[in-house]
């Protein structure tokens, strides 16, 4: 049984790595790369509506994951389902996406705009926020108060870890407040 329980925490560990690494992976494209793309290339408004769509179904279900306890059946099928999206995004970022921003772009280009996403990958959030906006301006200017409110989620624990996390969440609700009320006037249309 001992054995079993360390298994579930590194499993909830890597699981922790994996949500960090993706959401600001996710962020700093949907910031940097996706507006470059649907200037540069010919249908880059629908490859790019394609992956921002399995980015906020990718951002719902990890919401959904984070709220149900570990090993419960519900919540191995989200994550399931999550993880086979992540595979589906990378396939469609490395079979379409950048193929054509490549032809599109010099390499002297494309290495700047490499440098640029990968700043605003070393600053992004690093849990999912489904109701942000995925195209900038909106995920970008609220990017900056999330991005703290994750980070000191992600390094500080205890009661001050919580009271720290709570002015975040309140500052970042202040700012999303209006893009929250715009999705779900979106949704009732």
């Amino acid at each position: 049984m001992g054995n079993r329980i360390v298994q579930g925490d590194q499993r909830e560990r890597v699981l922790k790595e994996i949500v960090q690494l993706v959401f600001s992976h996710a962020f700093a494209e949907e910031t940097v790369l996706w507006p470059v793309v649907r200037r540069s290339v010919a249908d880059g408004e629908e490859l790019t509506s394609r992956v921002e769509e399995e980015h906020q179904e990718i951002n719902d279900l990890i919401v959904e994951v984070e709220h149900l306890p570990p090993g419960t059946p519900m919540r191995e099928e989200k994550m399931e389902r999550a993880f086979s999206l992540i595979c589906q995004d990378v396939r469609d970022e490395e079979d379409l996406l950048l193929p054509r921003l490549q032809e599109a772009m010099d390499a002297a280009r494309l290495r700047r705009l490499g440098a640029v996403w990968e700043a605003a990958r070393l600053t992004a959030p690093t849990h999912p926020h489904p109701v942000i906006p995925r195209r900038p301006p909106g995920n970008a200017v609220l990017g900056v108060p999330l991005s703290g409110y994750d980070r000191s989620r992600d390094l500080l624990g205890g009661p001050l870890g919580q009271g720290v996390r709570k002015l975040w969440a309140w500052a970042a609700g202040l700012l999303a407040a209006p893009f929250t009320a715009a999705r779900r006037l979106r949704k009732r249309l």
